[in-house]
């Protein structure tokens, strides 16, 4: 049934564990993700429920969750970032000690996730940590390959002799927030909108200093997330290039911000590089210069939307 934050009570272990879900008419993902968080064998002691669009079916599916919940239907569209945002500062005003982060089209992929999450936190002192995030239809593989060194990983099994990444967390996909590593790093920043928020509060958790990183005993399923980047210099490289044209343009403008800021400025000459490469290798001087354009409105903070 739906609540208020009034009461929030403290799990058995002492904490108030507030999860957060951002969500916009996606009601039959939404009902997948809810039913996850509800069946924790370390129970959520309250759920947030951000909805972007509201609509009477996703406020029915809220309603029929069974969990304790909060549904916060948003008139404007607030996007991933905004979305979070306001959960974030919805759980911290209600006294959670710990935030656990999740979008609608993915979900724990066990019951025992958060429940290893906060051993996992507990047992390293961490200020943040994220569960593996792997393939919806193949959870034997990672939802985003990642670089270790030069090489880049694609499955679970090339972590077999690994249980904790340090200093890597896949945001917001399953990511628990210690609420006091909030009060350091901030909540997304709004004027981002969607592409790129996740990125720029992992910028801030390293330059904090705070301790955190992946547990990959831990998993949380999402669909794969690589179809976006295509291959250039035979493979070695790639470029990302997300089909839909609002995609793209909140990519190459949040990135163009987010590669004016400490800690990402190395990265400027290496995308100018890569994207000349990509967009000249198609022939495409207007695609080229379309990139140029969004990455310069970034760097210069100008975040209209289009």
């Amino acid at each position: 049934m739906t609540g208020t934050l009034a009461g929030v009570p403290v799990g058995a272990d002492g904490h108030r564990v507030v999860a957060v879900v951002v969500t916009r008419a996606r009601p039959a993902l939404l009902t997948e993700s809810l039913a996850a968080l509800a069946a924790q064998t370390r129970p959520v002691d309250h759920v947030l429920v951000v909805d972007n669009g509201p609509d009477a079916e996703t406020a029915d599916v809220v309603a029929a969750s069974g969990l304790p919940v909060t549904y916060l239907p948003s008139e404007r569209n607030l996007g991933g970032a905004g979305g979070f945002a306001l959960g974030m500062l919805t759980a911290l005003s209600a006294g959670a000690d710990w935030v656990w982060c999740a979008d609608d089209d993915g979900r724990p992929a066990g019951d025992d996730v958060l429940a290893t999450l906060l051993a996992c936190a507990r047992d390293r002192g961490l200020a943040e940590v994220s569960p593996a995030v792997v393939d919806k239809a193949d959870p034997t593989l990672l939802a985003f390959p990642l670089r270790r060194g030069l090489r880049w990983r694609r499955s679970l099994q090339e972590f077999a002799d690994v249980d904790f990444l340090p200093g890597y967390a896949s945001l917001f996909n399953g990511a628990l927030f210690r609420a006091d590593a909030l009060d350091v790093v901030g909540v997304p920043d709004y004027r981002l909108f969607l592409r790129g928020d996740e990125t720029e509060v992992h910028r801030r958790l390293v330059r904090s200093g705070l301790p955190f990183g992946t547990c990959l005993q831990a998993a949380y399923v999402h669909p794969e997330g690589t179809q976006e980047f295509l291959p250039i210099a035979g493979g070695r490289l790639s470029a990302q290039y997300p089909p839909d044209e609002a995609k793209r343009f909140y990519t190459y403008r949040n990135r163009g911000y987010l590669m004016s800021q400490p800690g990402m400025r190395w990265l400027f000459p290496l995308e100018l590089v890569r994207f000349t490469w990509f967009f000249l290798g198609r022939r495409d001087v207007r695609g080229l210069r379309t990139w140029l354009g969004l990455v310069r409105q970034g760097r210069q903070e100008r975040f209209t939307r289009p």
